[in-house]
């Protein structure tokens, strides 16, 4: 790791210094024609991004059949553009910004609280928190929204993923300009930057400073932000040399903690989807920073630590149906399996023919999720909030790995709130709303 962090640090150097030059360059003859030229590319960006979850090449082909004019592809954008432009008059947001810093006195830690944990008493002078706090498993203490960077952190994540996609289909430079600040802010920017570890995530009052499934506030979604980051790289006008050194930088060193740290070492032992989501985070950090190595092995080795004793031979989900949600738990499972199976189709890894012992495989974990995704059966097990639509990436995905049952479901899936994006980034996306 030390070599690692050594060359990524004189990368950062070097393009530092080159961003320095930027200004002065800009000066010479022929800046104008550069800057001409770099609003034509504004539009055209025709770089393939090298993406860790989608797959560069299929964005730039879905762009190509947009800018022939496919109809079903522009109400896909009109969708997408929504979404972003929403982000346009928010953020950025930055982790300083918390009524009080997390327990070790740092305001760069991120803090957040975990999510069903409730006080037992009510509050008072004496016990301002209302401990002991109690667990109630699905259901969401609104406390968890307030005073901590959780929300502030979901808004990252999802504008700088919409943000990204909008400008690489789009060509608009405003949305390019909105994500690089909100990247910026949020992980670069030395004022307003997190600190590249999660001690003190999902914190329970008056028992836990931070808890090792609190990464799962990452894991959850931070490899649509290394997608973000690559399409960006991929032309944005908004994006600089040192921005890129900087998160290089700044997610080696995540991916150190992560794989060194001791609630790094007991997510990784984890044996529901809070493992199968550690597993695509360090995946995905590892592609994103060249450790292809580490990141091939990460998938080969889910198959025989996840798939063979997570997923049961009738494609069950043992350790999410015995959830109170047990519905989202299925689905919300099988977005980090079939994202960690499309890192490693870029890694020459097929994670979606593994079969186990028993019939074990990725396939039969999606095929037993179709009665109930396609409405033709009710789901059977406890599920305190049933959405339809919470299926629906995780049978495209299938469909598109070439799974027969799939992709005659397809037709019959309930669209998710804003449209089916599918079409714009074919990776599983958690669509419905609780996390923890």
């Amino acid at each position: 790791m030390g070599k690692r962090v050594r060359r990524i640090a004189v990368l950062t150097s070097v393009a530092l210094f080159v961003g320095l030059l930027g200004p002065a360059a800009s000066a010479e003859p022929g800046a104008a024609r550069t800057r001409s030229v770099d609003a034509r590319a504004d539009r055209s960006s025709g770089a393939r991004p090298d993406t860790v979850v989608l797959d560069g090449g299929r964005l730039q082909q879905t762009k190509v059949r947009l800018q022939h004019g496919d109809p079903r592809l522009r109400r896909a954008v009109a969708n997408l553009t929504g979404r972003a432009d929403k982000w346009l008059d928010q953020g950025p947001w930055t982790v300083v910004d918390k009524p009080r810093p997390a327990p070790g006195g740092d305001v760069h830690d991120y803090l957040s609280q975990a999510p069903y944990w409730w006080p037992s008493r009510s509050p008072t002078a004496d016990n301002p928190w209302g401990c002991p706090y109690v667990q109630r498993d699905g259901e969401r203490n609104p406390e968890v929204d307030s005073g901590t960077d959780r929300l502030d952190l979901e808004k990252v994540f999802d504008s700088s993923y919409d943000l990204a996609l909008a400008w690489h289909y789009t060509g608009k430079r405003q949305y390019a300009e909105k994500a690089a600040q909100v990247l910026r802010t949020w992980f670069l920017a030395s004022a307003t930057r997190m600190n590249p570890h999660l001690d003190h995530a999902q914190f329970i009052p008056c028992k836990y400073d931070g808890r090792a499934i609190g990464i799962i506030d990452f894991s959850q979604s931070y490899t649509a932000v290394l997608d973000a980051v690559a399409i960006l790289e991929s032309g944005a006008p908004a994006w600089s040399r040192a921005d890129r050194a900087g998160m290089r930088q700044w997610n080696g060193d995540f991916l150190d903690w992560l794989t060194t740290s001791e609630f790094g070492r007991q997510e990784a032992a984890a044996a529901n989807n809070h493992g199968t989501f550690y597993d695509l985070l360090v995946a995905g950090l590892a592609s994103a920073t060249g450790e292809k190595d580490l990141a091939r092995r990460t998938v080969r080795d889910a198959a025989v630590t996840r798939v063979d004793p997570q997923i049961a031979a009738d494609g069950s989900q043992p350790q999410e149906l015995a959830r109170t949600r047990s519905w989202h738990y299925s689905t919300f499972d099988l977005v980090a399996y079939t994202r960690l199976a499309a890192i490693g189709q870029h890694l020459g890894v097929d994670l979606w023919r593994h079969r186990g012992p028993d019939g074990q495989s990725l396939f039969q974990a999606v095929r037993y999720l179709l009665p109930a995704a396609t409405g033709r059966v009710a789901w059977p097990h406890p599920e305190l909030e049933f959405h339809r639509f919470a299926a629906s990436d995780v049978v495209q995905a299938a469909a598109d790995a070439g799974d027969r049952e799939a992709r005659q479901a397809v037709p019959l899936l309930e669209e998710p709130p804003g449209g089916d994006l599918w079409s714009l980034r074919p990776a599983a996306e958690q669509l419905d709303s609780i996390t923890g």
